[in-house]
This record gives C-alpha cells, sequence and structure tokens, in this order.
C-alpha cells in the first residue's frame, strides 16, 4: 500500500529554497528518485508561505522507506538541513486501496 510523506521545510531568507536547489542540483534528489520503491520526489513551494518548501515524497512500501531511512543519502540530506537550518513539520498519508470514491468523482475533473 502507497504511502505518502508530507515534508514542509521551512527556513530564514531563502534558505528553503536554496536546500531544494542544492537538493536537485547536485543530483541527490534524482537518486532518490531512482531509489527502488520510489514513486513520487518532488519539491513545491506555498504561495502563502514563501519561507516554506513541501517534499511529497510517495514510496510504494514502509520497507522501501525504511531502506532509503538507512542508506548513507540520509547523511548528505541530514548535512543539507543543517546548512540552511530548516525545521520540519511532517504528514504521513496512506494512499486508500479503493481509490477516489464514488461520490467524490463529480467534483474531479480529469
Amino acid at each position: 500500500m502507497p504511502i505518502t510523506i508530507n515534508i514542509y521545510y521551512t527556513g530564514k531568507n531563502g534558505s528553503a529554497r536554496a536546500f531544494a536547489d542544492e537538493m536537485e542540483s547536485s543530483g541527490t534528489a534524482d537518486l532518490i528518485r531512482a531509489a527502488n520503491g520510489n514513486l513520487r520526489y518532488e519539491y513545491f513551494q506555498p504561495l502563502s508561505q514563501p519561507e516554506t518548501i513541501l517534499l511529497i515524497d510517495s514510496w510504494d512500501s514502509q520497507q522501501a522507506i525504511d531502506k532509503h531511512h538507512a542508506s548513507p543519502m540520509m547523511g548528505t540530506i541530514a548535512a543539507l538541513r543543517e546548512k540552511y537550518d530548516l525545521h520540519m513539520r511532517v504528514e504521513r498519508y496512506i494512499t486508500d486501496e479503493n481509490g477516489v470514491p464514488e461520490r467524490d468523482k463529480d467534483f474531479i475533473k480529469e
């Protein structure tokens, strides 16, 4: 069952954006995207929170997340978080195996 983790990175003076830019430019984000079990790894910036970057990080299983967390790459990510003095807020979601409920489909345009 897929698991999605939303991580809100917050800093000062553009540091959260600089962190995301370095994750992308260094190739670290691409390595995570290529990891076995990764389904999505994308950064966004909430319009109402200019000092925050949202990471949407999805994996096909808890085992894939555990393997990622045990990898040396987590040291790289932790060092960059420290470099940019970021604080984090985390939300975790498990995908509904049944998909979108029928009653909600009238509100979704594909």
